[in-house]
């Protein structure tokens, strides 16, 4: 019975503990095929020909070919992968029909449709900030940028518990007890375990705030240099969003809501941006790239492609494969139709038609990103090896 009371205890305590919506990766454990199956209730991939995938004639294939490449450097040791890659190697990269060729011998098409059958999805945007910054603290950049604290405790599971998944209970030692680690406004008071792992020094709480909800980004440094940070981890307290508390509050309307507005209203009231940040408890940890201008990795563990990688729920969608998208502009009706790479995860992106756009480094990026809430629908690509693995009677 004490078993069962301290699994019951260890469910609760994830539900308090694990993030919710912030842009961080999730571990992925990847059969040696390449696909993974996906809960028995849900069978969201279903084989289609070519001519079903609504504006693939249209787009320039040869811009998949470099970010499947990268794909390849994680994929290629696998079976189905290894022809595969080694004849995208070989391909001239110039040569638009010999691209769609190959695209079209070596995948099988797949709609993704959700539990309920339907095919219609949310696609939204994330992107890479570019944040002014310093080494040393002054008046300019008084907020910290943390590293991952060494007394960031993170608790494997899955062995004991394979119904968990890949969760990870985070948290800290009080003598022989794990205890949740500090919440966001904790950590903003002052902790000396924190406070010793400090990477940067930036100017802005709310850009600090989006940065951590992008999980990577570039600090420019007051010497011209610059360091590109990445996720590190996680403090495990659940993502609340300010967005929706400021809608919940009257600030501004769910039509007005975006980033750009947030940061407008943060600039008007800058007496409230600190305990509004507050109210979110998750906090994110940042390492240093090794090369500033290297970009960002994906959950893959290869450099994401702005406009080309996405980012998707890895239970439905496998790593590293191609997937068509189906939607529009932000904020218009002008279709984006393209072949992408899902190269990504998010704690946001749950469920099978559900994907993040990677628009890239930088404030046109974040305009583009921060504007992105928009119906869509995705086509897997599948190296036709694995298709017997997911296909079938649907």
């Amino acid at each position: 019975m004490w078993i069962i009371r301290g699994f019951c205890w260890l469910l609760c305590v994830l539900c308090v503990l694990l993030p919710a919506c912030t842009r961080v990766p999730t571990a992925v454990v990847t059969p040696p095929g390449g696909v993974i199956s996906p809960p028995a209730a849900i069978k969201p991939l279903s084989p289609v020909g070519w001519e079903d995938i609504a504006g693939w004639e249209r787009d320039d294939l040869r811009q998949a070919l470099p970010p499947l490449l990268q794909s390849c450097t994680a994929l290629q040791q696998r079976p189905a992968w290894t022809g595969l890659c080694r004849a995208a190697a070989a391909l001239d990269g110039s040569d638009a029909a010999a691209v769609r060729t190959f695209f079209e011998e070596h995948f099988s098409p797949h709609r993704v449709r959700n539990g309920d059958g339907s095919d219609l999805g949310t696609m939204t945007g994330y992107y890479n900030p570019e944040l002014h910054g310093s080494r040393t603290p002054s008046a300019d950049y008084p907020c910290p940028l943390y590293g991952v604290p060494d007394d960031l405790l993170v608790v494997d599971l899955s062995s004991l518990y394979p119904e968990l998944g890949d969760y990870r209970l985070r948290g800290r030692l009080v003598g022989r007890r794990v205890v949740p680690y500090w919440n966001r406004c904790e950590i903003d008071q002052g902790q000396e375990a924190v406070e010793n792992r400090v990477l940067f020094w930036v100017a802005d709480p709310v850009e600090l705030f989006f940065l951590q909800v992008q999980g990577s980004g570039r600090i420019l440094l007051d010497d011209g240099s610059c360091a590109m940070v990445q996720y590190g981890d996680q403090n495990g307290h659940p993502y609340r969003s300010i967005g929706k508390l400021l809608i919940d509050r009257g600030e501004m309307t769910p039509d007005q809501m975006s980033l750009q507005n947030i940061k407008i209203w943060a600039r008007n009231h800058p007496e409230q941006v600190s305990s509004l940040l507050a109210e979110n408890p998750s906090y994110v940890f940042f390492v240093e790239a090794p090369d500033g201008e290297d970009p960002p990795l994906g959950a893959l563990g290869v450099p994401l492609t702005a406009q080309r990688s996405m980012a998707v729920d890895p239970r439905f969608v496998p790593l590293g494969v191609p997937v068509f998208l189906d939607t529009t502009w932000p904020g218009s009706e002008e279709p984006l139709q393209r072949l992408m790479l899902a190269q990504d995860t998010g704690g946001a992106i749950r469920g099978p038609v559900r994907a993040d756009f990677f628009w890239g480094l930088g404030a046109q990026a974040g305009e583009l990103a921060g504007r992105m809430k928009e119906p869509g629908r995705l086509w897997v690509l599948l190296p036709v090896q694995n298709t017997s693995e997911v296909s079938g009677d649907r």
